[in-house]
């Protein structure tokens, strides 16, 4: 018996239970496991970890929704930035990839710094720290988001993983930007993913996602995440900052590493 499609549900749910409190889809951390564990060839990766999060997204947004979460236009601002973006990278990433090692040196150049800051404040007094830097202006938060959306486009990975560090680091409390960061991420990983089945039919190469296991981890996806909205509220804001510093810094870790070698 094939194992990669109960593999992948198990490995969906795990990730997603543990990164949806903070606004991260998982698919960042499903990438690598997609990779060097499952077998999922390149470039049909990317559109596999986009279907996870059309999967998975319902699950968490439902429960914030639920929760009343989702009030407010951060949500509506990061979604109407980040869909232009994602087609664009998914163009770019079937027809005019950079390589791979440029990618993780920029992701680890970010998240490392940042993931460690956020970790050292959470575990700081707050009575240390300075005042936030406070939300940014309407078009530097365009800008930002669409700037996330073509790197979730070409890599497959969700915006929530850039989004959600860089709007807690400028002082916004994590339950406003984790349901706002899942929103935009299953927005265009939507549109990345139809984006990506067009492309397959004008090129050659493994670029259609891997369906079988992509719904299999989003099936995984779809039920941690709705356990880890759940248990957002629960948690204390500066137990969430300390994990979502963790979640980036061990990302740029991993980025790295991969690099150096």
């Amino acid at each position: 018996m094939d194992w990669t499609v109960p593999g992948g549900l198990v490995a969906g749910l795990l990730i997603a239970m543990v990164t949806a409190p903070v606004g991260v889809s998982g698919a960042v951390f499903l990438l690598p496991v997609q990779l060097s564990v499952l077998g999922v060839p390149n470039p049909a990766v990317t559109p596999t970890n986009l279907l996870f999060n059309v999967v998975a997204g319902p699950g968490a947004l439902w429960r914030y929704r639920h929760d009343g979460a989702l009030r407010g236009d951060l949500a509506r601002r990061l979604v109407l930035g980040t869909l232009p973006g994602v087609v664009l990278g998914a163009a770019v990433r079937v027809f005019a990839l950079p390589g791979p090692n440029v990618f993780r040196l920029l992701i680890a150049t970010l998240l490392l710094p940042l993931g460690l800051w956020l970790s050292l404040r959470a575990l700081t007094p707050a009575r240390h720290h300075r005042s936030p830097a406070g939300e940014l202006s309407p078009r530097t938060l365009t800008g930002l988001a669409l700037a996330v959306g073509v790197v979730g486009g070409i890599y497959g990975i969700g915006g929530g993983s850039l989004l959600g560090p860089v709007l807690v680091g400028r002082g916004l409390p994590v339950a406003r930007v984790a349901p706002a960061a899942l929103a935009a991420t299953f927005a265009t990983s939507l549109a990345g993913a139809a984006a990506y089945t067009l492309l397959a039919l004008a090129s050659t190469g493994d670029v259609a996602p891997d369906w079988w296991l992509g719904l299999a981890c989003g099936t995984g996806g779809l039920l941690g995440g709705y356990l880890g909205a759940r248990l957002q509220p629960r948690l204390p804001e500066r137990a969430l900052r300390l994990l979502l510093g963790t979640l980036a810094t061990a990302l740029g870790a991993l980025y790295a590493a991969q690099t150096l070698t």
